[in-house]
């Protein structure tokens, strides 16, 4: 990753997944942090070539920060959206039949 950063028209991309978590038998989202190359220079030269690189390595750098702060927000909801239903589907697995609870009595 951190060669197509230094390289120029690299940028980062959030993209969401669908992974089979076995523990809880459901399919659970998940963001992952992808690269893309968006172009490339076929060659330059003199102080405009250094210029473009180093346009190009800030791009690059903001959209990680940017793409990898989405990920990582992304990945703190699914995971909670998934230990909600991890926890149905274990609760249904302990008490599948069990009655409601009895009401308690009048004072």
């Amino acid at each position: 990753m951190l060669a197509c950063a230094l390289l120029p028209g690299c940028i980062f991309v959030p993209r969401t997944t669908l992974v089979y978590d076995e523990d809880c038998q459901i399919a659970a989202r998940e963001m992952v942090l992808e690269m893309q190359q968006i172009g490339a220079f076929v060659g330059c030269r003199g102080d405009g070539c250094a210029a473009i690189l180093a346009g190009a390595g800030v791009v690059a750098a903001a959209s990680a920060v940017v793409s990898g702060s989405i990920v990582i927000a992304g990945n703190i909801v699914y995971w909670f959206e998934k230990q909600g239903a991890c926890h149905r589907l274990a609760d249904a697995e302990a008490k599948p039949d069990a009655p409601p609870p009895a009401p308690a009595p009048p004072d």
